[in-house]
C-alpha cells in the first residue's frame, strides 16, 4: 500500500507541465538517437550532462530516463531496416527482424517490436516500483565492511559484463580508479596525482570524463569507421499492423521476454545481452514455425528479444537507485549525473529524495505511452533520419560536447582534458577496451576507499572484519567466483573435450 501511495505522489510530480515537457523531449530525442546507427543513450546522456548545472534534478532525470527508454525503442528500427544494431542488446533483433523486412514483413516486425517494448517496459517499471523498496530494506543491514565487499563484487561482475574479457574490463576499471583519486584526499589533506597542477586539486569533473569518453571518443571512433562499408536501408513495405496470427505468435513472446529480462537486468551482474540471447533461444525452441528462423524471419525472434531488452533496461534501474551500482554504460552515465547534483544513490535515496525517485519511476510509465504513440505513426520520419550525412552529424556532436563542457566552468584546461580523454576513448574503442568501467571506477572507487577506511577504523585495523561478517564473506566469495569461475569452467570444458589421457604403451 505504501508503494502505491508513493507512486501516486510520483505521478503528481511527473504530471506537472514542465516535467511532461521534459519527458516528451527525452522520448523524442531518445527515439531519434536510437534510430541513428552507432549512437546510443549513453552517448546522448553524456552529451547532455552539462544541463545538470542549470536544471532541477527531477527534470534532468525525467529527461535522461526518456532518452534511455526511447533509445531502446528506436534501436529496433535500425536493426530491422538497416541490419545495423546500435547496441549489443539489439544484435538478436537484427537476426530475424532484417530477414522479415527483406521478405516484405518489415511493418509487422516494427509493430511487434514497439508494442512488445511497451508491454515489457510497463512490466519492468512495475517491477522497479515494487522491488526497489524490498531491496532497500535488505541494503539497510549493510555496514562499511558489507558495502566494501558489495562494491568489490560490482567491480568484478560489471567489468566482466561490459567488456569482451575480464582483463580488459578490470584494466578500464583501474584507469577509472586513478582518475577518481586525482585531487586532495579529504581525510589527510594531501594532494594525489595532481602533478603539481593547481587546476587538478579539485579533481576531474565526472561530466568531463563522461563526455570525453562517450561523446568525443565514440564520435571519433565512428568517424574513423565511416568508410568501412555502407549498409542498405531496406524499404518499408506493407502496413504497420500485425495480423491476428502474428498477434497470437507475439503476445506470449512478449510476456516470456519480460519475465526473462527484468530479473537479469536487476541483478548486480545484469545487463541486456544475456536476456536477449536467452529469449531468442527459448523462442526458437518453443516456436511452431522453426523453418522461418534464419530464412524469412520469425516474428517471435523479434518479439521476445525486444521485450527482454526493454524489461532488462528497467531492471538496471533497481541496483542503480537502491545500491548505487550501475550495470550498464547508460546507468554509469546516469550515476555521474547523480554525483554532479551531490546525490549518492543508495538505500536512503528513496526517502531523502522521494520526489526525484518516485517522479522518475512515474515518468517511465508516461514515457512508455508516449513512445508507442511516437513510434508507430511516425516511423516514416524516423527512417528519414538514417539519411543524415555522417560528417554533419559527427561535427554537430563534437561542437555540442565542446560548448557544453566549456560552459561548466569556462576553463580552457577542461577542454584540454576533454579531448585528451576523447583520444583515450577512441583508442579504447579501437582496441576493444570498454569505457563504462572507467566511469564506474571513477565514481565508486573513492566510495569503496571510504567504506574500506571506515571498516578498518571500526575494527581497529583488523582485516578479519571482511570475512567474519557473514554477508561480507558471502559477497567476497561471489566476487571470487565471478572472477575465477569462467576460467575454471573453460579449463573443465577444455579437459572434457580432450578426453582421458592415454599413456604410451597402454593397450
Amino acid at each position: 500500500m505504501e508503494t502505491l501511495n508513493q507512486l501516486a505522489h510520483g505521478f503528481s510530480v511527473a504530471f506537472t507541465p514542465v516535467n511532461l515537457m521534459w519527458c516528451l523531449l527525452g522520448t523524442t530525442l531518445g527515439t531519434a538517437i536510437g534510430v541513428l546507427p552507432g549512437l546510443g543513450p549513453a552517448l546522448t546522456i553524456a552529451l547532455l550532462l552539462p544541463i545538470t548545472y542549470q536544471v532541477a534534478p527531477e527534470a534532468s532525470f525525467i529527461l535522461f530516463a526518456g532518452i534511455y527508454y526511447g533509445a531502446m525503442y528506436g534501436g529496433s528500427t535500425t536493426s530491422i531496416l538497416l541490419n545495423t544494431p546500435g547496441e549489443s542488446a539489439t544484435i538478436v533483433t537484427a537476426l530475424e527482424g532484417n530477414r522479415m523486412a527483406r521478405s516484405g514483413r518489415g511493418g509487422a516486425a516494427l509493430a511487434t517490436s514497439a508494442i512488445g517494448s511497451f508491454v515489457a517496459g510497463t512490466i519492468g517499471t512495475l517491477g522497479v516500483a515494487f522491488l526497489a523498496p524490498i531491496v532497500v530494506k535488505f541494503a539497510l543491514a549493510f555496514g562499511p565492511a558489507e558495502y566494501f565487499s558489495l562494491m568489490v563484487l560490482a567491480f568484478i561482475t560489471v567489468s566482466a559484463v561490459l567488456g569482451s574479457s575480464s582483463v580488459r574490463g578490470l584494466t578500464s576499471l583501474f584507469a577509472g580508479f586513478v582518475i577518481g583519486m586525482i585531487g586532495v584526499d579529504l581525510q589527510t589533506g594531501q594532494p594525489r596525482f595532481t602533478f603539481g597542477m593547481g587546476e587538478l586539486l579539485d579533481g576531474v569533473d565526472v561530466i568531463i570524463v563522461a563526455v570525453g569518453l562517450f561523446a568525443v571518443g565514440e564520435t571519433l571512433y565512428m568517424a574513423s569507421r565511416r568508410y568501412a562499408g555502407k549498409d542498405e536501408i531496406v524499404p518499408l513495405k506493407g502496413s504497420l499492423y500485425m495480423t491476428a496470427a502474428e498477434w497470437g505468435r507475439s503476445w506470449k513472446a512478449w510476456l516470456r521476454g519480460a519475465a526473462i529480462g527484468f530479473p537479469i537486468g536487476a541483478m548486480p551482474a545484469g545487463g541486456a545481452e544475456i536476456p536477449t540471447f536467452l529469449s531468442y533461444a527459448i523462442e526458437k525452441k518453443l516456436s511452431k514455425h522453426k523453418e522461418e528462423f534464419g530464412t524469412v524471419g520469425a516474428i517471435e525472434g523479434v518479439a521476445g528479444p525486444e521485450a527482454a531488452n526493454n524489461a532488462s533496461a528497467a531492471g538496471v534501474l533497481v541496483p542503480m537507485l537502491t545500491l548505487g551500482l550501475p550495470t550498464s554504460a547508460t546507468a554509469a552515465i546516469m550515476l555521474s549525473a547523480f554525483q554532479s547534483y551531490g546525490i549518492n544513490p543508495g538505500p536512503l535515496l528513496l526517502t531523502t529524495q522521494a520526489n526525484l525517485v518516485w517522479g522518475l519511476i512515474a515518468s517511465l510509465f508516461i514515457a512508455n505511452v508516449i513512445l508507442v504513440i511516437l513510434n508507430l505513426p511516425l516511423i516514416g520520419l524516423w527512417v528519414r533520419l538514417l539519411k543524415i550525412p555522417a560528417p554533419q552529424l559527427y561535427a554537430g556532436i563534437l561542437v555540442f560536447a565542446t560548448v557544453g563542457t566549456y560552459g561548466i566552468s569556462q576553463s580552457p584546461i577542461d577542454l584540454v582534458i576533454l579531448y585528451l580523454l576523447g583520444a583515450a576513448g577512441f583508442l579504447m574503442r579501437r582496441f576493444d577496451f570498454p569505457t563504462a568501467p572507467v566511469i564506474i571506477g571513477m565514481i565508486l572507487g573513492p566510495l569503496a576507499e571510504t567504506q574500506f577506511r571506515r571498516a578498518m577504523t571500526i575494527s581497529n585495523g583488523d582485516w578479519s572484519v571482511f570475512y567474519t561478517h557473514k554477508l561480507s564473506l558471502t559477497l567476497l566469495v561471489l566476487a571470487f567466483i565471478g572472477l575465477a569461475g569462467p576460467h575454471i569452467w573453460a579449463f573443465i570444458e577444455h579437459r572434457r573435450r580432450r578426453g582421458p589421457e592415454h599413456v604410451p604403451g597402454d593397450a
